[in-house]
């Protein structure tokens, strides 16, 4: 068993190989110009800070030998899994399914679909594509987890108050302990991430823990794991 004592509102403890490290939409669509971010009227540069800190986490979560997932906010080509209303949601240049500078945005296969190169999937890690917010809705994300005896989320990615923070919630209501790493994360608006963050230990951990990067690659350091 690992313990995070740094983590808030308390520690937090877990054990790799029944917690899974759950990367949200690290993809070019939200992190890279021409993309559905910067369609949308974003500073993309602010997503695209934390690619070193999440590289760093997934280091330190493969060296432990923990279920690695990848998610990918992606539709189908047809767009049947794509409600009208969320397709037609704010007034950007393109929308959902148009054809941008990396091929049709958020539909599975184009290249701005991919995750960015710096964060791509090893051999052996999940790679989930799901059509809404959560990473639970429409997915076999449960199934997954179920299957290999996951107890325990930790949770990167974007965006902090919308992907990322649908996925937590979503979690804490099927009775998964889940904790946020607060610079492995990142929002479009500081505001909305600061907030985010707030929420989600609020209340003695509400909706679960935060804790740095670095407090995680210390804990799981292979001394400190063979301790």
């Amino acid at each position: 068993m690992i313990s995070l004592p740094a983590a808030r509102p308390c520690p937090f403890d877990f054990d790799p190989a029944k917690t899974a490290l759950i990367v949200i939409d690290m993809q070019r669509d939200f992190l890279e110009p021409g993309g559905f971010g910067e369609v949308l009227g974003n500073d993309v540069s602010r997503l695209a800070v934390i690619v070193p800190t999440v590289a760093r986490l997934l280091d330190a979560c493969r060296g432990a030998g923990m279920t690695i997932i990848h998610t990918r906010e992606a539709h189908r080509p047809d767009l049947a899994d794509c409600p009208p209303a969320k397709r037609a949601r704010g007034e950007p240049l393109l929308r959902i399914g148009d054809a941008g500078p990396m091929g049709r945005i958020l539909v599975s296969g184009e290249p701005g679909n991919a995750i960015v190169p710096a964060l791509a999937p090893r051999p052996g890690e999940i790679e989930l594509e799901k059509p809404g917010k959560g990473a639970f809705y429409a997915t076999s994300l449960a199934e997954i987890l179920r299957h290999r005896r996951i107890e325990k989320l930790i949770f990167a990615g974007v965006t902090t108050e919308v992907c990322v923070q649908t996925s937590m919630r979503e979690a804490n209501d099927r009775g998964f302990d889940s904790l946020l790493v607060e610079d492995a994360t990142e929002s479009y608006f500081p505001e909305f991430k600061r907030v985010t963050i707030e929420m989600i230990r609020a209340q003695g951990g509400i909706v679960g823990w935060t804790a740095s990067c670095a407090d995680i690659e210390s804990a799981l350091r292979p001394g400190r794991r063979e301790a």
